[in-house]
């Protein structure tokens, strides 16, 4: 019991420790580019894919929110620290996927928190002051820490914190040189099969409380957001700074 409730502590110390580190190791990199650091918020959901869901379902999908720092590294480079956080659920009722989902009856509602950082990829010039392009589509991919808390009684003993790797895509808006908006889609791969609080089990023993052992547990972000740019203006003589945002 002490044992348990030591390492529940450290999970504790990890999961809200993890994202003061992130933002020590981003106010480290920005240092030298705070004229191009900005700020960001964002409203979006959170989609669980596993073994007691496949598809794709509006109902599946839960509200979540996120926070971030970026600065820009070049014009075509961003790095980004962000905090993310939601809740996640599934059923067997809502979606069966196989044979034994009606007999497994299993769901799960749990609240998600991730800490990440990634680097985005802008494929368009669009923050020249000079440009008629007002707009980029971009690609982005890190590295993430993520825990969960809500369980129910575990199937087996594992840690409520996770590494995963986030990817995908997105679409930014210039509005005007300070505010721009963007879209993102995010898959989230991990290496972790209880999301759903279901694991491999047993199956010699014919309870069909168990998923698939073959796969992991994978979840999905997509967000609307708003973003507010720091800057200073930059020096006439220098070429490039003169087309970048004034």
């Amino acid at each position: 019991m002490i044992f348990s409730q030591n390492r529940n502590n450290l999970e504790g110390r990890s999961l809200f420790g993890f994202p003061f580190l992130l933002l020590l190791m981003f106010l480290q990199i920005t240092s030298a580019f705070s004229q191009e650091t900005e700020v960001g918020f964002g409203i979006g959901g959170f989609k669980y894919i596993g073994d007691l869901s496949r598809g794709v379902s509006l109902k599946s999908i839960q509200p979540g929110a996120t926070a971030f720092f970026r600065t820009n590294l070049n014009k075509e480079v961003s790095f980004r620290v962000g905090l993310t956080a939601g809740k996640l659920s599934g059923s067997d009722a809502q979606t069966t996927i196989d044979a034994f989902g009606e007999l497994r009856d299993a769901s799960f509602n749990i609240f998600i928190f991730e800490a990440s950082t990634v680097f985005e990829y802008h494929f368009l010039n669009w923050r020249q002051e000079n440009s008629i392009i007002r707009w980029t589509p971009y690609l982005f991919g890190g590295l993430a820490i993520f825990g969960v808390s809500g369980m129910g009684d575990k199937p087996e003993e594992y840690s409520n914190i996770q590494p995963s790797i986030p990817f995908g895509l997105g679409f930014k808006y210039v509005l005007n040189p300070k505010w721009y908006m963007g879209l993102e889609f995010g898959a989230r791969k991990t290496f972790f099969d209880y999301l759903d609080n279901v694991g491999p089990g047993d199956i010699v023993i014919k309870d069909y409380q168990y998923g698939n052992r073959f796969d992991n547990d994978h979840y999905f972000f997509i967000g609307l957001s708003m973003t507010y740019s720091f800057y200073t203006i930059p020096c006439p003589t220098s070429p490039y700074k003169k087309n970048y945002r004034r």
